[in-house]
């Protein structure tokens, strides 16, 4: 970490109290706003909105369904977190053209988020750089990127540039947690401007970095926010602070404003700036009505777990305490090794499909966590295993219809709805826990009606993995 970084109760002391900005303010700009189009690097994106539809896949004709429901947008579930940065590359290119050929053959103009990881791991400035590069083609150059990480929810917040994780323990530099000592995407800078150049290789200089700060956000107005952002030009980095929901509705105001007037952004963000623009408010969970309408009845879920973070293991651990699921290991050792892999994963199929007759079952890779000598086959050893579990759900589910499916991780979420249900469409219905944990129904494909819940592995507490469960459960 580098910089000078301030103590938390410094800040929160003196900021100024939050300027309530009502989210049917934002949804009456939106009335000439361009299309949202937000390309998810996971499907945890998804987790602070409700009731707009999500693609897994980008043929013309899936991108012309969802520009014609009636949203503020959409989502593109590309994945490219567990992909190296060439694919990841190419995959953002392929999408945006896909959207933006798309969107003209609708009539239609759209505004691109690339929708990050909110402690700031993935794949920048890569993605930012191609998508500006296809925007350039079709509508001009972009003369900013706004990075807005912030996921309020989760207590992952920015001020005064330098971005924050909340835990019970307090407020810590987003650089000290263990999400920057990731074998991919490690990073060493809080401060965010610093990180741009840390992360660009030096292309960026951090004095190159705007930023509007929190307390231009509660004090001024959108106009003066939308000067500020229209005076950016040559796709300069702006650095949006956020502490509440409010602080980036009063953000989205101005860049609305600013676009208005002709400015062209493109989108860096946590997941709490997706729901500011899209000009919703944080909703409660699902009720138990809604849930019952979702889940199957008479039968017991399938929960599988591919995230390794601390959090996740001592999530599931409480899960194992609390509730009578049936837990099924796959060994991660075994599993990478190719003379034993095909027994293994047959054994845990057929250990899980005769749990569901009469439990929960929980399908959960082992805790410890196999890297490679390197970034890329750390990389590469992750998407073998994701493979593995992807596979071993698809056959579990084939042979016995859960309940409901629950997907713990990132990139396991990813993977198990593209490559094990088969979901190439769906409608993010809420969440199950406050501003956390969103559920999906699936539109089309083998799991047409299936609930399904994308649970990250960096998010809650260590009791709501068995809170999720127990009210799918429940329900």
């Amino acid at each position: 970490m580098t910089g000078v970084q301030p103590r938390p109760a410094d800040w929160e002391r003196s900021l100024p109290a939050a300027r309530p900005v009502p989210a049917d303010r934002v949804q009456r700009a939106l009335g000439a706003a361009r299309r949202l189009v937000v390309l998810d690097d996971d499907p945890t994106g998804t987790q602070t909105v409700r009731d707009l539809p999500v693609l897994t896949r980008w043929g013309t004709d899936d991108i012309r369904w969802a520009l014609r429901q009636q949203t503020a947008g959409f989502f593109v579930l590309t994945n490219t977190r567990s992909l190296s940065a060439q694919a990841a590359a190419d995959r953002n290119r392929e999408v945006a053209t896909a959207c933006l050929t798309a969107a003209t053959a609708e009539g239609v103009s759209v505004a691109f988020a690339s929708r990050g990881d909110s402690t700031l791991r993935g794949h920048f400035p890569l993605e930012t750089d191609v998508l500006a590069e296809v925007m350039a083609r079709y509508d001009g150059p972009v003369d900013a990127v706004l990075l807005a990480p912030a996921y309020v929810d989760a207590g992952r917040v920015t001020v005064d540039g330098i971005h924050w994780l909340r835990s019970a323990a307090g407020l810590t530099p987003v650089a000290d947690g263990e999400f920057a000592r990731d074998a991919t995407f490690g990073y060493r800078s809080s401060r965010l401007a610093e990180w741009v150049e840390e992360k660009s290789g030096g292309r960026v200089a951090a004095s190159d970095v705007a930023g509007i700060p929190v307390t231009t956000l509660r004090a001024a107005a959108p106009a003066e926010v939308a000067s500020r952002l229209g005076s950016a030009r040559g796709g300069r980095v702006v650095v949006l602070d956020a502490v509440v929901d409010d602080d980036l509705r009063a953000a989205v105001l101005g860049v609305l404003e600013a676009e208005t007037a002709g400015a062209r952004f493109l989108y860096r963000v946590g997941p709490s700036f997706v729901r500011a623009r899209a000009g919703q408010d944080a909703h409660p969970p699902l009720s138990g009505s809604e849930l019952a309408e979702l889940v199957l009845r008479d039968r017991h879920g399938l929960v599988v777990v591919g995230s390794h973070v601390g959090l996740t293991s001592r999530q599931l651990a409480r899960l194992r305490e609390r509730r009578p699921v049936v837990h099924v290991e796959m060994d991660v050792a075994t599993t990478v090794d190719p003379a034993s892999a095909d027994g293994h994963l047959a054994a845990v199929v057929d250990r899980a499909v005769s749990a569901l007759a009469t439990h929960t079952v929980v399908v959960a890779t082992s805790r410890t966590l196999v890297t490679g000598a390197g970034p890329a086959e750390s990389l590469s050893l992750a998407g073998r295993v994701s493979a593995a579990l992807t596979l071993a759900t698809a056959r579990i589910v084939a042979a016995a219809r859960p309940a409901y499916v629950v997907a713990k991780g990132g990139i396991t979420s990813s993977d198990i709805a593209t490559g094990a249900l088969g979901i190439h469409r769906a409608w993010v219905r809420g969440t199950l826990l406050p501003g956390i944990v969103s559920l999906w129904q699936a539109v089309d494909g083998p799991a047409s009606g299936l609930a399904y819940v994308v649970f990250a592995g960096n998010v809650g507490d260590d009791e709501s993995l068995a809170t999720v469960v127990q009210r799918l459960e429940g329900s």
